[in-house]
């Protein structure tokens, strides 16, 4: 007999497969699902991949752009953290979640978005790792330890959440050069290619989903 607990599904998640879109049309998507929805509001997991954009934080410093003439577009946000690149090759998962409906505190959210990417790695035998007070996930072994491979940012409105979690698939990783990723001078960034993993965006994508919607323990509609 099994004696292992059953994962207890509650609050489902809506899956959202929204393909390839400019980062500002899921910005305002977002703030407008956020500000319209009511306390029966089902939550929704966003899947995107983005053109090439930079996008700075409420606190971010401009000067973390370390090239002011680059023609890749720079977008303001209301998300925390610094400066980040999105582009080509890259899951973004928005999280349109209802947390006191969870009853989740915000630092808990955060370790179990962290906690999805770390499995989501794992499955791809891949090791990975939390750096404390750096949010974001990094390879822990082999000659890229170090490296960020996921970055994470969000913003609370109103006991809900919008924004998410940015996992580098297969992607032109120059862009990274250009900037001091989330504030951090030097910070080398890794996608899954370049760590030996041969995996596709859509696989990646489902893969980081579902282990989303497992840390939420929510059964996730497509």
């Amino acid at each position: 007999m099994d004696l292992t607990p059953a994962l207890i599904l509650t609050n489902p998640i809506r899956l959202r497969r929204r393909g390839v879109e400019e980062y500002a049309t899921s910005f305002e998507a977002m703030r407008v699902f956020t500000d319209a929805r009511t306390a029966d509001t089902p939550d929704e997991l966003w899947l995107v991949e983005h053109p090439p954009v930079y996008t700075l934080g409420l606190a971010g410093d401009p000067a973390h752009l370390l090239n002011p003439n680059t023609t890749i577009p720079i977008v303001k946000v209301d998300r925390g953290g610094q400066i980040t690149y999105h582009g080509p090759g890259q899951v973004v998962a928005y999280l349109l979640l209802d947390l006191r409906r969870r009853k989740l505190m915000v630092r808990e959210f955060v370790h179990k978005i962290e906690q999805a990417v770390l499995e989501t790695l794992a499955a791809y035998n891949l090791p990975a790792e939390r750096v404390a007070g750096a949010p974001g996930i990094y390879l822990a072994q082999g000659p890229h330890a170090g490296a960020k491979i996921a970055a994470l940012g969000l913003k609370i409105r109103k006991g809900c959440s919008y924004h998410g979690v940015s996992l580098n698939v297969r992607m032109d990783l120059l862009p990274f050069l250009q900037i001091n990723p989330c504030g951090y001078v030097g910070l080398h960034t890794i996608d899954l290619a370049g760590a030996g993993v041969d995996v596709s965006w859509q696989h990646a994508a489902l893969a980081l989903a579902q282990q989303l919607s497992r840390q939420f323990a929510a059964e996730l509609i497509d």
